[in-house]
């Protein structure tokens, strides 16, 4: 079993930033693909980012690429998205998913079995 909870959302102004985190429970989570995910109102949950399990280089949706930036750390079970230059199309609920078949980042969401309860982000123009 694997529990997930995001922190870290919140309102800022266009061009702002913001740092969500995510802390996972489970002895295994090194083992772990880790994604980042959104989902605004009316539309359908973005892949936002992803890690695999050896903390190799993270890849990205194409709307975050050269802003966003996702960092995990086994050793404290966490998960980061660092996100700059934000504007309004990134209000969304944010949610950090694990995928524990593979260790390989995959980008479809119906594969992640374990989800946090999102935090929301709202950026004004």
């Amino acid at each position: 079993q694997v529990q997930l909870v995001e922190s870290g959302g919140g309102l800022v102004q266009a061009g702002g930033s913001l740092r969500l985190s995510c802390a996972a429970s489970g002895r295994t989570f090194s083992t772990y693909a880790m994604g980042w995910f959104r989902q605004a109102p009316g539309k359908e949950r973005e892949f936002v980012a992803g890690i695999s399990w050896s903390v190799g280089k993270p890849i990205y949706g194409d709307s975050v690429k050269g802003r966003f930036t996702m960092s995990r750390d086994n050793g404290k079970n966490m998960v980061y998205l660092q996100m700059n230059s934000l504007n309004p199309e990134d209000t969304a609920l944010y949610y950090c998913a694990a995928d524990t078949a593979l260790g390989h980042v995959r980008r479809n969401p119906s594969v992640y079995d374990y989800w946090g309860q999102g935090t929301q982000v709202t950026v004004s123009s």
